[in-house]
């Protein structure tokens, strides 16, 4: 259970293809993109990579993702980053095993390691500017099976976030000596690994502006508000490399539209009790046939 709302997001498009199809009220070519794989699978970078803006060439690309917490009929957009980039890192410590009760005659990996989870917020509080923004999260430990054995090797992994490419390059670096150094300070050795899998989701400003007025002729302005950046990541991000446009979310509720049963609302995303609002489903649809129509309706260049 991916618990995201896809197959929400799915039917959204499916009915604005049906109405668009069947109510050509545009002059131009609209296209509508099923991507698969967005979570972890880069789906975006993959259909790019197979051609989609050469085969499909267009103007500006736009996406949208439902958003718990924000009231049902609701819209939320921002201009500039709106999402963090993903990264993941996986940091390997290798010690010398010993008898726990003689820790002396080994390397202990474990207090290196909790040492190195400490020491790498540091980066965060103090290499950083405080106004720029970076989150690093130790998500695993691995190590021992015995309570009275020093493992030979602990492994940490996590993930960490930031809005631009300059954040992120510090860090890493960073995250990477603090590894070394504190290994070495314990005559232990270190395995730094760094993946950077999405860039952050960054909104262009006029076509963000333009998603803006559009919405609001749908719902009203009141029902269009400002979105609070998350550190959450969306692949959508690759699409806004390549092309102007921008990602909005669409309210999914309080979690009262669910049956009993579930656990406490709002049914966050990637929580075991969420649940696509299916009343959304008519709402986004008109969103994106309204934005379609708006677009192609403007004056061209």
């Amino acid at each position: 259970m991916h618990a995201c709302g896809h197959d929400g997001h799915t039917a959204m498009l499916l009915a604005a293809a049906q109405h668009l199809a069947t109510n050509r009220n545009f002059d131009g070519t609209v296209y509508l993109v099923f991507q698969p794989a967005e979570e972890g699978g880069g789906g975006a970078r993959e259909m790019i990579q197979d051609g989609l803006f050469e085969r499909f060439p267009m103007e500006a690309i736009f996406g949208a993702h439902n958003w718990p917490g924000l009231e049902a009929g609701q819209f939320a957009v921002k201009t500039g980053p709106v999402f963090a980039s993903s990264n993941e890192f996986k940091v390997t410590i290798r010690g010398k095993g010993a008898h726990a009760a003689m820790p002396h005659n080994g390397i202990d990996p474990v207090l290196v390691a909790c040492q190195l989870v400490n020491a790498w917020q540091g980066i965060v509080t103090r290499n950083k500017r405080p106004i720029d923004t970076a989150v690093i999260s130790t998500t695993m430990i691995h190590a021992g099976e015995a309570t009275n054995v020093i493992p030979d090797s602990v492994e940490l992994q996590g993930t960490v976030r930031t809005f631009t490419t300059e954040v992120l390059d510090l860090v890493e670096r960073r995250m990477q000596q603090v590894a070394e150094a504190t290994c070495a300070a314990y005559d232990a050795r270190c395995e730094f690994e760094f993946h950077r899998n999405y860039p952050p989701t960054i909104n262009h400003p006029a076509e963000t502006e333009f998603v803006r007025r559009t919405l609001a002729e749908v719902v009203g302005a009141a029902n269009v508000l400002e979105f609070e950046p998350t550190m959450g990541a969306e692949d959508f991000s690759f699409y806004l490399q390549q092309q102007p446009g921008c990602y909005f979310v669409i309210g999914n509720g309080d979690g009262t539209h669910r049956e009993a049963g579930h656990g406490l609302g709002p049914c966050m995303l990637h929580n075991p009790s969420y649940d696509f609002n299916d009343a959304l489903i008519p709402i986004g649809a008109s969103a994106w046939v309204r934005l379609a129509e708006a677009w192609l309706a403007q004056p061209r260049p």
